[in-house]
């Protein structure tokens, strides 16, 4: 335990174990995929690497997202990496109930899937396999395309807030 920290293991609650976890940053991505012709996604911050050979990635999605069966229901999808300028992008794909893509400027890529305008990156992927992880759903998922910018930052998300990287000059 570090000095300021209150909870001894074993003791602790849901809320304490967020606020640990926030400590961790971790980048925002939007998922996104087209079914029947309409596109749909959602924000994810649980995005990660798995593999070079193959290529794969990997998120978790919470159980009780009903955007995610949708998208499952594709096949493939497209990680879009969000760059520091999208942080009203990022909050609009995280509620429910709304029209997630009024006024959202986007292209199909590859496979169809959307790639959003301004994105830091793109991923295109397929999914191939899920695992339980309790609350949430761990995805694996088989690179098809990938690119980047070489400009922009990303948007980080860190002690439940968005953040940018501050670089010197």
């Amino acid at each position: 335990m570090t000095a300021g920290s209150t909870a001894h293991p074993g003791s602790w609650d849901e809320q304490h174990f967020r606020t640990v976890l926030g400590h961790f940053c971790s980048g925002i991505t939007v998922l996104a995929a087209c079914v029947d012709g309409r596109p749909v996604g959602m924000t994810c911050q649980s995005f990660f690497s798995v593999s070079v050979k193959p290529p794969m990635v990997a998120f978790c999605v919470g159980r009780s997202s009903t955007t995610f069966p949708v998208i499952r229901s594709a096949g493939g999808l497209v990680v879009n990496v969000l760059d520091s300028a999208q942080k009203e992008l990022s909050a609009a794909f995280a509620r429910s109930g709304s029209d997630k893509w009024a006024g959202v400027r986007w292209l199909p890529g590859t496979t169809g899937h959307p790639v959003l305008a301004g994105a830091l990156a793109a991923v295109e992927c397929a999914m191939e396999s899920e695992i339980d992880a309790g609350d949430h759903v761990l995805v694996l998922a088989r690179v098809h395309r990938l690119w980047a910018r070489p400009d922009g930052e990303p948007l980080l998300y860190f002690r439940g807030r968005y953040h940018t990287i501050r670089t010197a000059g």
